[in-house]
């Protein structure tokens, strides 16, 4: 009887990690192929060698870009030089990447930026909102733009408990904004058994000097983050829920959810076009491929545009696809007046004219 028992518990376990390791091939869309999609005139940005992980423009058509982003599980093709921060002038001809200078006092031998957001104060100045991970933990970095000389004059170091996996960020004020974490734990094994076991306890947090607090729970993982141009509502990708969440913006900063889009691809971040409200945002169209790099098999690239979110029947397109031999593991797409930026995880970037 007690073989019997032993027998019987052992294949219930087998039963349960082969659902789970199935569930976990699903979550990262391992079997899906990508069909190319190509636009006429893009090259590849000079420059931009070890990833461009988000990318926020301007009004008027200044373009930032993180860059060199070393994550855990994720491969890095610089691991031993510091991240960076890179602008883009839209308006120009032909545009090109200027590495931002970054002011004396701050560490860059540690940075290792992520997610980044601006705000343009009433008084034009620009703050500059940026995730980073020194030494692999997680802050908040708010910079002033000198637009004078192409500079970065570093302001602060945010740091708070419910600010401990910080993945994007979508600037509120010149000191405010809302996050996500992009997990619960911050240990890698954690991490990676919380994406296994497809536990729902990704969030997003609201910051500001006065206030901290958790406004929405209940991802998989929350990801890119961004805000509606009539400030009404935010959206937050679940990169492995595959979804885009619309949530309603309160008063008091709270956020109640409203509806989700479901997609076939890992949604990264989100980018707002401001005069038509649509949302273009960078996938992942195979996550086994972004995670367990292979030179000669690489983690394609996918640009999809959301119209009409809020209607019943929104419109997903999908504007650009490469199956990696051109653009590796995109994560962005931002528009400005008809020119285009994809960025990646940690490959190039791609500056496309439409």
């Amino acid at each position: 009887m007690g073989k019997l028992l032993v027998v019987a518990l052992v294949g219930i376990a087998a039963a349960l990690v082969a659902e789970r390791l199935l569930a976990f091939r699903n979550t990262l869309n391992a079997s899906r192929e990508v069909a190319p999609v190509t636009l006429p005139n893009c090259r590849l940005i000079k420059g931009i060698e070890a990833g461009s992980e988000d990318i926020d423009i301007l009004p008027n058509g200044l373009a930032f870009i993180s860059s060199g982003l070393k994550y855990p599980g994720l491969k890095s093709f610089a691991p031993d030089k510091p991240g960076e921060m890179f602008l883009m002038d839209l308006n120009e001809d032909y545009p090109r990447a200027v590495e931002l200078r970054i002011s004396r006092g701050f560490d860059l031998s540690s940075f290792n930026p992520h997610g980044i957001s601006t705000y343009v104060d009433r008084d034009d100045t620009v703050y500059l909102f940026v995730v980073n991970h020194p030494h692999q933990k997680s802050t908040v970095e708010l910079f002033k733009f000198v637009e004078d000389d192409n500079s970065l004059l570093h302001l602060k170091t945010i740091q708070h408990d419910l600010l401990a996996s910080v993945n994007d960020i979508v600037a509120m004020g010149p000191d405010s904004f809302y996050a996500t974490n992009d997990h619960y734990f911050t240990d890698f094994i954690l991490m990676f058994l919380e994406v296994f076991l497809g536990l729902t306890w990704s969030n997003v947090v609201y910051y500001s000097p006065k206030e901290v607090k958790e406004v929405a729970t209940g991802f998989c993982s929350a990801n890119g983050i961004n805000i509606s141009p009539d400030r009404k509502y935010i959206y937050v990708a679940d990169v492995f829920d595959h979804s885009v969440h619309v949530m309603e913006k309160h008063t008091n900063w709270n956020l109640t959810h409203v509806k989700t889009l479901q997609l076939d691809t890992l949604v990264d971040n989100l980018s707002i076009e401001p005069h038509t409200g649509d949302i273009w945002t960078g996938c992942h169209p195979n996550g086994m491929k972004l995670f367990y790099y292979d030179p000669e098999n690489p983690p394609a690239s996918e640009v999809l545009r959301i119209q009409n979110i809020l209607s019943e029947e929104p419109v997903v397109t999908r504007v650009y696809a490469d199956n990696g031999s051109v653009l590796q593991g995109s994560s962005v797409a931002a528009i400005y007046e008809g020119k285009l930026l994809i960025g990646t995880v940690y490959h190039r970037a791609l500056y496309c004219e439409l």
